[in-house]
């Protein structure tokens, strides 16, 4: 807990107020901390990445500590508090409302950092899901595409035969929400699909928009 000399933080090692006094400042300090969890995420966000050492593990404590203090000595607390303020104050007192308020910061941050895996975890899981699944078919937006021996199929009676031997489920899935995903950021209508004669008479599964007659062939 070294301070420069002068500062409102050091000034606490000189200063001490009645046992009274004493828990006052360590429930605000406490406080203090509670009400400022958004604060504190934001300087644990910043320090991310950086090498571990001691103002990393006390990123808000000192700070609530000094703003505490200074909050005794302002013009609202009155004169009736600032003269309790008679005898030094014990180091090893300050040291232990400090270690306690680096306590409720890990606890926060244990909370937060739980509350970042679970959501990685939601996500992973809903990928995980996503890639497993069959596409939907575009064109009945009922039952699931299948690609067996080279053909795409759907029970609606799609039946195109692949242009390509390693096109899979989740490559046909990537180039349709792909070619939606372009047409959707110029156009605010939604495409339709269809299949159609395409060259040699080989079906080709088609994107079409009648609002901006775009069109594109998606296999």
């Amino acid at each position: 807990m070294a301070e420069q000399s002068g500062s409102p933080h050091r000034s606490m090692y000189k200063l001490v107020g009645s046992p009274p006094w004493k828990e006052t400042f360590r429930q605000g300090c406490l406080e203090r901390m509670r009400n400022s969890r958004d604060r504190l995420l934001n300087k644990y966000r910043q320090a991310r990445g950086k090498p571990p050492g001691r103002a990393r593990s006390t990123l808000l404590a000192q700070e609530l500590m000094e703003e505490e203090w200074n909050a005794w000595h302002s013009v609202e607390s009155g004169p009736a508090a600032v003269a309790q303020l008679e005898e030094p104050m014990d180091l090893a007192e300050l040291e232990e409302i400090q270690q306690e308020l680096v306590d409720q910061e890990q606890s926060i941050i244990s909370e937060y950092e739980n509350s970042l895996q679970f959501d990685e975890q939601c996500l992973s899981i809903i990928l995980a899901e996503w890639e497993a699944n069959s596409p939907i078919c575009p064109v009945c937006t009922k039952y699931n595409l299948r690609i067996t021996s080279g053909v795409v199929m759907c029970q609606c009676g799609l039946y195109i035969p692949a242009h390509s031997p390693e096109l899979t489920e989740q490559k046909l899935r990537a180039c349709i929400d792909d070619s939606v995903n372009e047409h959707s950021a110029h156009c605010p209508h939604t495409p339709q699909f269809s299949v159609t004669e395409g060259t040699g008479s080989q079906s080709s599964l088609l994107m079409s928009c009648l609002a901006c007659d775009a069109r594109a062939v998606i296999i």
